[in-house]
């Protein structure tokens, strides 16, 4: 009897907390949990901190950060021994802005700014209203104008002239904001019980993704003009916008479809149910649910997006990091490269880690 009455004990003695301290048993849970993974670990570490050092030896203990106007010679006797910070506030305003006028770059800085403050705005949900898209619209017509000049006082200055991360900015953010609502289109046309209208949908999502975004870039800069009557003739950096916008929408148009098929059928029989529009179903009840359930590729591909605008140096658009490599062709600085491609990825980084640190929040208050 005492056997039996004892029993039920033993699992409520297995279900109490573990004494002890909880890192501790947290290393030797998913670190030391056995020999192999326990060598493996320290191997691991020891390399770990072996980089450390050394990258600490190098970008900082030993580094050069700055040097008489243009004047490499200490650089060049660091050499070896530590990073020669000195060249990015020598070069930085070529390497952000690159060929625009030096005296109106605070045009520029200013449009950058401006970006960010949207990009800011935008992620709060409170401002999803309507008046978010007049403030965008009335922004991005203010960039605009300092971007171009020509009023108010402004002397004129011509695209080919801008460079560096304001042209980054653009591309990148042009090409989503109309590569999405694109994307959008197709992937309900590519679901359209229409014969003509899915057929065209798919011709578009099939051709564009089975070229590489440089195919489309060199089309649209060297083949287009060839097409067009004499004396017609569309800015390069509109045709490189277009370019990326076309190939935006048919990534995003799959990525959405996905959304779209993963949405329960009596969603739409519900709609239906309703007496809601064709419109009206997909834009206040299916795309809603839709997208919710693809915000991490969402978010993927806007970041791959960002990044490939890149690109465009095949085409000689002066962007963030084909003005990087031009500001290392100094023969006084042609041998730091390393530091300014190292300054230009912090620059990329922090965009893309803001893009999937705000894609992770979503996805934690989509439920809600």
């Amino acid at each position: 009897m005492t056997a039996i009455t004892d029993m039920p004990e033993a699992p409520r003695a297995a279900r109490r907390p573990q004494p002890g301290n909880p890192v501790l048993h947290w290393l030797r849970k998913n670190l030391f949990s056995s020999i192999p993974n326990g060598i493996l670990t320290v191997l691991l570490l020891a390399l770990l901190a072996k980089g450390i050092f050394s990258f600490v030896q190098w970008g900082i203990a030993n580094a050069v950060w700055l040097t008489p106007t243009n004047d490499s010679s200490a650089c060049r006797v660091a050499r070896g021994l530590g990073a020669c910070w000195a060249i990015i506030p020598e070069k930085y305003r070529f390497i952000l802005f690159g060929t625009y006028p030096f005296d109106e770059q605070w045009r520029p800085a200013l449009s950058v700014v401006l970006f960010i403050a949207l990009y800011t705005l935008s992620t709060r949900r409170a401002l999803w209203r309507r008046e978010l898209v007049y403030l965008w619209i009335g922004a991005l017509a203010l960039i605009s104008v300092l971007m171009w000049g020509g009023v108010f006082g402004l002397s004129f200055v011509s695209q080919d002239r801008w460079g560096g991360l304001p042209v980054t900015l653009i591309l990148a953010t042009f090409g989503l904001a109309f590569g999405f609502p694109l994307g959008i289109l197709v992937a309900l046309g590519r679901r359209s019980k229409l014969p003509a209208i899915r057929s065209l949908s798919v011709l578009y999502v099939e051709l564009i993704r089975g070229v590489p975004l440089v195919s489309l870039l060199f089309m649209a800069s060297v083949m287009f003009p060839l097409f067009m009557p004499a004396g017609f003739n569309i800015d390069k950096l509109l045709r490189a916008q277009i370019a990326i916008i076309l190939f935006a929408g048919a990534y995003l148009a799959e990525v959405i479809r996905g959304g779209l098929q993963a949405v329960p059928r009596g969603q739409y029989e519900a709609a239906d149910a309703l007496g809601l529009s064709y419109w009206r179903k997909h834009r206040l009840i299916i795309l809603p649910q839709a997208i919710r359930h693809v915000i991490p590729p969402l978010v993927n591909t806007f970041i791959a997006f960002f990044k490939d605008t890149s690109l465009v140096l095949i085409i000689g658009i002066f962007d963030l990091l084909t003005t990087a490599k031009t500001a290392i062709i100094d023969p006084a600085w042609q041998q730091f490269s390393v530091e300014v491609y190292i300054f230009v990825a912090a620059i990329y980084f922090v965009f893309c880690f803001a893009m999937s640190r705000y894609s992770r929040s979503l996805e934690a208050t989509r439920g809600r």
